[in-house]
């Protein structure tokens, strides 16, 4: 029993398509080169009934019983190996495809990890989201069509080798006229990639916009804006839809060749056989065996056009899979190591003066919202800047330790499926009673009372039975469940009434007691309970204290906290 996915699925060879497909027949080479032999004998195994069927036919017309007996074996026997070699061709082909697809699978998923925040900035969702939609699918059919399409080739040399032995014009006709089917379809490939190619990219564009509405649809409907959306949604569907189309245009008559070529050739190999047969140059056994090949070379041959088509799209799939695996994230791993008291030092941002004290609450305000969110992508390492830990720089360190080290929470974060339990522990590390102390912490206790099963009720695609308020109660249960040396909450009471907010400010400073908590908010609720209040200006910081001598004092300050209404 071969178990799939592989643990370690390989590093990939992406520096182009073709390098990427032959990586991945390279890593499954034993089944892949198994299933090629089977493959071969599956299809020879067909290719010699018909001449074994001609030879039973002239041992008939002779009256040469045993010698019939003999070739009628003969040909019972082909049909065993046929139906063997067939069953366990499938059986590898199938394992090829899953291993091809399974491994592509691996591979990205495994670099969209790598990447991290980078990933969103450089490829749009729709783009990751059809490699797992058709993608996989398309490589994995490459690789399948390689068993059959290298038996494919196999038996048609067998069969012109055979006509030619016994008769060197029909043999002649096969040998020129398959070389010749072949490169007629081949002007219909590039165009065929072309609009694939584009039609994928347009899928692409189409899913991002599906993702975009479905995730901003509750705004939509609060601003008037889902009708134009949903008209944009239209347009592009219907690009896609027009795409698909030119896509199919090329495809039916790939499909019709498919079709007329193989039958062409062995038409002219028909009526000359016939006319063989006639003038006594061949047998009655040889004109039926020859018929017999003509009927048969419509499998093999039609098999190899498929396999030019699959692996077009294969190429084309291995594009997009290597666009995403030749990224680099824009942080990089360092190798240095965090000191045993890293829980004790400061954590300072260089570029804007945020020191964020070890044991206390800090509150972070700026003028401008996206400072804040700068500010903690810098502390969080998410994006690059000068940012030490007492006296290391997170630059040395690798990703790893940091993330183990310092937490960043904001608004972006989703709910994934499951138990809600697992959701909240996503380290699998807090007890039962660190789960409900974080959410009392977050006010959220209420949610979990409300549901039939309590921790154990499954949490859908996003969270979306939880409203807004309760999604960031939940998020905010979640980071401080996680205990972080470092937390770095941005905006968590934006969702909630001031009721529920007052209580949160109330219960923080004491969940995160002794350990170092920076929240980036501009509630005064939060700012009045933090031990620190940071105030940042035009990416400096202007001022700190407390949230009352501040507001006295720094008159930027009041007017972002109270928005101007003194």
């Amino acid at each position: 029993m071969i178990s799939l996915p592989v643990a370690d699925p390989g590093t990939p060879d992406a520096r182009s398509p073709i390098r990427y497909l032959w990586w991945v027949a390279r890593v499954q080479k034993w089944p892949l080169l198994v299933g090629i032999g089977l493959a071969i004998l599956w299809w020879l195994a067909q290719a010699l009934v018909p001449a074994a069927l001609g030879r039973a036919i002239d041992a008939l017309a002779d009256g040469r019983t045993n010698v019939l007996v003999q070739w009628s074996a003969a040909i019972f026997g082909l049909g065993v190996i046929q139906a063997v070699a067939g069953v366990l061709r499938h059986r590898f082909a199938v394992l090829t495809w899953l291993g091809a697809s399974y491994r592509t699978v691996q591979v990205t998923t495994r670099q969209a990890t790598r990447l991290g925040a980078t990933l969103p900035k450089r490829l749009s969702t729709g783009e990751v989201v059809s490699v797992g939609n058709s993608d996989i699918a398309h490589i994995g059919n490459a690789m399948e069509i390689l068993l059959r399409g290298t038996g494919a080739f196999v038996a048609v040399g067998t069969v012109t080798v055979i006509l030619l032995s016994t008769s060197p014009p029909l043999g002649l006709v096969v040998l020129i006229g398959v070389p010749l089917m072949v490169g007629a379809v081949g002007p219909l490939l590039r165009p065929l990639h072309n609009r694939q190619h584009a039609q994928r990219d347009l899928q692409g564009d189409l899913a991002t916009r599906a993702s975009d509405i479905v995730g901003g649809l509750r705004v939509l409907r609060g601003i008037g804006g889902e009708e134009l959306f949903s008209a944009r949604y239209r347009e592009e569907s219907q690009k896609v839809r027009r795409a698909g189309v030119r896509v199919a245009s090329v495809e039916s008559a790939l499909e019709g060749a498919q079709i007329l070529l193989p039958g062409v050739l062995i038409a002219a190999v028909t009526w000359l056989g016939a006319h063989f047969a006639l003038d006594g140059r061949i047998s009655p056994g040889q004109l039926v065996a020859f018929y017999a090949y003509a009927a048969f070379l419509i499998a093999p041959l039609r098999t190899l056009t498929e396999a030019a088509d699959r692996l077009t799209k294969g190429h084309v799939a291995a594009r997009r899979v290597c666009r995403i695996l030749s990224l680099d994230p824009e942080i990089q791993d360092g190798t240095g190591t965090l000191p045993a008291d890293a829980a004790s030092d400061v954590l300072v941002d260089g570029e804007s003066g945020v020191a964020v004290r070890p044991g206390r609450l800090t509150a972070l305000v700026t003028a401008v919202p996206e400072e804040a969110a700068a500010i903690a992508d810098r502390l969080g390492r998410y994006a690059p800047g000068e940012v030490t830990l007492g006296d290391v720089s997170l630059e040395e360190l690798p990703i790893d330790e940091v993330r183990r080290h310092i937490l960043v929470a904001d608004n972006a974060s989703r709910l994934f499926t499951g138990r809600l339990r697992d959701e909240l522990d996503v380290r699998g590390t807090a007890t039962d009673d660190d789960v409900r102390l974080a959410l009392h912490a977050a006010c959220a206790d209420d949610i979990v009372e409300s549901l039939p099963d309590g921790l154990d009720a499954h949490v859908a695609e996003a969270g979306r039975e939880f409203s807004g308020g309760q999604q960031q109660r939940l998020r905010l249960a979640r980071a401080l469940a996680a205990d972080p040396d470092v937390l770095v909450l941005i905006e968590p009471t934006s969702a909630v009434d001031a009721h529920t907010e007052a209580r949160i400010a109330d219960r923080l400073g004491a969940a995160r007691a002794g350990r170092t908590t920076l929240v980036c908010t501009t509630s005064p609720l939060v700012l009045d309970r933090a031990d620190l209040v940071l105030f940042v200006e035009d990416g400096k910081v202007r001022a700190e204290g407390a949230h009352r001598e501040l507001l006295q004092v720094e008159p930027g300050y009041s007017a972002t906290v109270t928005r101007g209404e003194g």
